[in-house]
């Protein structure tokens, strides 16, 4: 959690700071290459890591993901000009992309799917805190100390978190055979990174209709379309197909995406909105989005511990998507004149829905994996959860952009006629109030503060209108999050980790924390996703346990019912008769034996 912590603060803490980091470095025309350095190398970072940790184990990646992140910090306080920094916030995402999908694959490697909700509900608290926290700490800091201290700040819980984990976490972990997929890689990573250049520059830098933008979308097809075919054939895929193949996670990994493209479009845009529309100064603006975040910090903290006590996870994801709709419902009926209770109240509501689902969707689909893929798959939620912020945010400014100057110019049209005479008159005596002065001057307090205040209303009035539009182009993702997720099956929690789902492959050899015994396999839900049997070959027929005696002792100690329940997937999937063989004595029968 600290080593997620760093990551995620390192996305928040930095944005009070921009415009001084801007003007004193330069780079005004590149302003948001900042944020998408570490965005771009973060999404290339995390399916390759996730793979490669399913093969060499966790712990020294991890490791390697935080030395690298705090080394991407020390250099971006060192920064003496603009592309040294985006050099800096590059390194930062490379930790980034290792530290995000690690933390929570570390989480399904030592606790079981039936406990684990509430400690990824505590891990869905720390986006929350981070996005309570970065901004106002990031601006009480610039002002103070200057914002290179903004990028040392976070060194210290880094080491804490280095020293920590290189002394207790041990996961032991035999190398699996095979060649890493050098192919997935050399055709994934430049797909990636053009495509979301392209998303990124369209609309902005270039116009979504240009060649170079309809080309780059071309070469970044090809590559993928290259890239699903070689991970057909290899061995080791770097994205196994036959895993988002399966419906609940195809439905998992999507809803991700709907998911982010709304929160981030609450995240980025609700500022704009309580700055332009609203009035709120941009010294406040860090603690405009606090209610949302405290929503969401206590919402995922109950639903986590919620969860781990029912056994139940598809009522958070289905109750999720419908909150969520209610709240963008509000967001996008907000009109200039509209109290800061409604903003407020949407900001609530939206809070609550991130929080009833937001993690959720990585539980899902760890309990519905064999254990030797539990990294890629953890990945995949990251990565199209990583997917649906760069594209929702670009996408979300591209509207902005294109409705934000007509909306203020029809309302600045509409004006009566005496005051549209005292505007000429102002424009005719250079008075500062040209049609671009006046779109740029939404966002700055100060200059509309000079303007009348007829002419103030009506260009927050205008910005009003461009947001609504913003706001409603988001609400077609939140649907799709609450569709997507009326389809995803509830399978029964394991309350046990998967041990030897593969031959020669361990993921420790302690107890799991939170479980009802000594460490004892598991079987795959055959009855629920029969499809799951082919990744994991050793739970069907021909399990070995990892000790002698460790799967009757497992029975044993656990009380009746939750022995009963531990066993009743793998029960109702195989006949009575069914035998396993252990390694050092008879066949086995019955349920004692599957378990």
């Amino acid at each position: 959690m600290l080593g997620m912590l760093v990551a995620s603060l390192s996305q928040t803490i930095v944005g009070p700071a921009m415009p001084r980091i801007v003007a004193e470095l330069g780079g005004l025309d590149h302003y948001n290459w900042i944020a998408t350095a570490a965005m771009l190398v973060s999404a290339v970072a995390v399916p390759i890591v996730g793979k490669l940790s399913d093969l060499y184990g966790r712990r020294w990646f991890y490791l390697a993901g935080l030395a690298v992140f705090m080394i991407g910090s020390i250099l971006a306080g060192m920064s003496t000009n603009f592309w040294f920094l985006v050099f800096a916030r590059a390194v930062q995402g490379l930790g980034m992309g290792t530290l995000m999908p690690l933390s929570q694959t570390i989480i399904g490697d030592i606790i079981p799917p039936r406990q684990r909700g509430k400690y990824q509900g505590l891990m869905g608290a720390v986006f929350g805190v981070s996005s309570v926290v970065g901004p106002l700490v990031g601006g009480s800091i610039t002002d103070s100390f200057g914002w290179r201290w903004l990028f040392y700040l976070t060194l210290p819980i880094g080491i804490l978190a280095f020293i920590f984990i290189f002394k207790f976490l041990h996961l032991e972990h035999t190398a699996k055979s095979g060649k890493v997929d050098m192919l997935g890689m050399i055709t994934l990573t430049p797909a990636l990174v053009v495509g979301l250049l392209a998303t990124t520059w369209g609309g902005t830098s270039y116009e979504w209709s240009s060649p170079v933008i309809i080309g780059m979308y071309a070469v970044a097809a090809a590559l993928l379309v290259a890239f699903v075919i070689i991970e057909n054939k290899v061995a080791e895929p770097l994205l196994p197909m036959h895993m988002l193949a399966r419906p609940i996670i195809a439905l998992s990994v999507a809803a991700s995406f709907a998911i982010a493209v709304a929160m981030f479009g609450a995240i980025i845009y609700i500022p704009v909105y309580a700055q332009g529309v609203l009035g709120v100064s941009a010294t406040n603006s860090g603690a405009i989005l606090i209610p949302l975040s405290v929503a969401m910090i206590l919402t995922s903290i109950v639903v986590g511990i919620l969860i781990s006590k029912l056994g139940n996870y598809k009522v958070f994801l289905v109750a999720g998507g419908i909150v969520l709709v209610i709240g963008y419902y509000l967001l996008q009926s907000m009109q200039y004149g509209d109290s800061q209770w409604h903003l407020t109240l949407a900001m609530v509501v939206i809070g609550l829905g991130l929080g009833l689902c937001m993690q959720v969707y990585t539980l899902v689909v760890q309990n519905a994996v064999p254990q030797h893929e539990l990294g890629v798959a953890t990945s995949a939620v990251q990565f199209f959860r990583n997917m649906g912020s760069t594209i929702g945010t670009a996408v979300l400014g591209t509207v902005m952009s294109a409705q934000m100057a007509t909306a203020i110019q029809d309302k600045i049209s509409a004006l009566p006629k005496q005051e549209l005479a005292e505007l000429a008159k102002m424009q005719a005596s250079g008075g500062g109030v040209e049609s671009s002065d006046l779109e740029s001057s939404v966002l700055d307090p100060s200059k509309l503060e000079k303007l009348p205040d007829f002419l103030a209303d009506a260009i927050r009035s205008g910005m009003g209108d461009a947001m609504h539009d913003v706001f409603l182009t988001a609400v077609p993702f939140v649907i799709a999050a609450l569709l997507l997720s009326l389809f995803i099956k509830q399978l029964p929690l394991r309350d046990t980790l998967h041990v030897a789902d593969e031959p020669g492959t361990t993921t420790g050899q302690f107890a799991a924390v939170g479980g009802s015994g000594p460490l004892a396999e598991s079987s795959v839900h055959d009855e629920e996703e029969p499809e799951i049997a082919s990744d994991a070959p050793a739970a069907r027929g021909a399990e070995t346990a990892p000790s002698a005696g460790s799967a009757q002792a497992g029975s044993a100690q656990a009380g009746p019912e939750e022995s009963a329940e531990s066993a009743t997937p793998a029960a109702e999937s195989e006949p009575a008769h069914h035998q396993t063989h252990r390694a050092d004595g008879p066949p086995q029968h019955g349920r004692h034996a599957e378990r």
